[in-house]
């Protein structure tokens, strides 16, 4: 992956603004598109394999905060308010945990201190230029190769290498250990305890996506643990569940005055401000299709969230587990197996009576690329998917994967969206 500088960022960034109209008189354009309520206006930023941030391992502190500033200005460049900053990627983290070891993606070196703290500068810089700064935890994937002796000895899962299992060429955390559920808990907790982040954000992996020939193996977990259930599946779906309300409940005591456990080892600090702290899920966004249950989605797709990664997305929204959901609705308007028009009115459905926010998760790496359906060759498509969104009032905005693609804009699609829809700034919603 290339070095890209900030000020390349900040170049390619500006011009959206650039491109936004300049008509109208100054309060049309100071309330946006529409009107001036909050809506979430996002982007993440992902950090797994070095995929945004840094461009690569081992680069100096100084070059890596400039180029996290770069993000940054991009995002309000662009007339975004949201950054879901990737950091706990693979079961270690982007800041001093006394639970996880550093990244590898810092330093190439898993564990070693990269001497600076990017989660906490990162909060800091981003409400610095009034953006929202929500933490993106990975639960389960521990690395992305399944050889233990590869991390470093005081990692967890070398520590209680029965928490691990092998599948599809990556290594993972059982879903089905009580322990493992409270240890995820505690790791992710952390940081909210000790920084004033505005959301915790997971995204879609839970058990892992389907690889065709092999079996994640949790037989004995099972055996251990699921004597209540019919079957391994509803086992495994409760397994979710926990994680997913328990989590809930634990961020909501976070919001709390006086929630955090007090200072770590570095120069973190109890919560001060008290934001509210949201707790949000991007989920693959098909629930199910119609065919395999009539409250499923008008969709044929190949993977759904309820049968193949346990996860009852839909079940989360109605209990209100979580404070806002963003499927990834990463298909184009007309997609045959999956339309984006058909999966927007679904999904305003399904929070329709409930408490969650509904944003949706939108494609900005496809726009351009090549392979991609001719939809996705037109930089139009995106704008058109926002348009279409104004007429569905519980879509409460969007956020955009991902940060390098918001910054480079190779098709001018991102500068599209902005000039269409992004007349000035608003504030994202707060927790209904």
């Amino acid at each position: 992956m290339r070095r890209i500088t900030r000020r390349a960022f900040a170049v390619a960034a500006l011009s959206a603004a650039a491109a936004a109209p300049a008509t109208g008189s100054a309060s049309a354009r100071g309330r946006g598109a529409n009107g001036g309520r909050p809506e979430f206006r996002g982007m993440w930023l992902a950090t797994v394999a070095n995929r945004d941030w840094p461009s690569k391992a081992g680069l100096p502190a100084a070059s890596q905060q400039a180029e996290l500033l770069a993000y940054l200005d991009a995002a309000v460049a662009r007339r975004l308010n949201t950054v879901v900053f990737q950091v706990r990627p693979t079961a270690d983290a982007l800041w001093p945990s006394p639970f996880e070891p550093w990244s590898e993606y810092l330093t190439g070196v898993q564990g070693r201190d990269p001497g600076w703290d990017p989660l906490g500068f990162a909060v800091r810089e981003a409400h610095r230029r009034g953006l929202e700064l929500h933490a993106w935890f990975n639960p389960y994937r521990i690395a992305n190769h399944t050889d233990p002796s590869r991390l470093v000895p005081t990692h967890p899962a070398r520590l209680h290498p029965d928490w691990a299992v092998p599948y599809g060429g990556k290594l993972y955390y059982n879903p089905g250990l009580p322990e493992v559920r409270a240890f995820v808990q505690d790791a992710i907790l952390d940081a909210v305890e000790h920084y004033d982040v505005d959301g915790v954000h997971f995204d879609d992996y839970f058990y892992p996506y389907p690889v065709a020939g092999q079996t994640f193996d949790d037989d004995a977990a099972y055996g251990e643990y699921g004597g209540d259930f019919e079957n391994q599946a509803d086992w495994r779906r409760d397994n979710i569940d926990l994680l997913v309300r328990e989590t809930g409940e634990r961020v909501r005591a976070a919001r709390s005055p006086g929630g955090g456990r007090g200072p770590g080892r570095w120069v973190r600090r109890r919560r001060r401000h008290h934001r509210p702290v949201r707790f949000g899920i991007s989920p693959f966004a098909i629930w199910r299709n119609q065919a395999t249950d009539p409250s499923g989605s008008d969709t044929r797709a190949g993977v759904q969230t309820y049968d193949d990664l346990y996860a009852d997305t839909r079940k989360w929204v109605r209990e209100e587990w979580i404070d806002y959901i963003v499927p990834q609705v990463y298909w184009n308007i007309g997609f045959p197996a999956a339309d984006y028009a058909k999966l927007l009115p679904w999904w305003s459905e399904t929070v329709t009576g409930t408490r969650v926010r509904l944003c949706i998760g939108e494609a900005l790496y496809k726009a351009g690329a090549p392979g991609q359906p001719p939809a996705w060759q037109d930089p139009a498509e995106l704008s058109r998917h926002l348009t279409l969104a104004r007429g569905y009032p519980k879509v409460r905005g969007h956020i955009f994967f991902s940060a390098k693609e918001v910054a480079e804009d190779r098709t001018g699609a991102m500068a599209k969206v902005v000039a269409d829809h992004y007349h000035g700034p608003v504030r994202p919603p707060r927790p209904a």
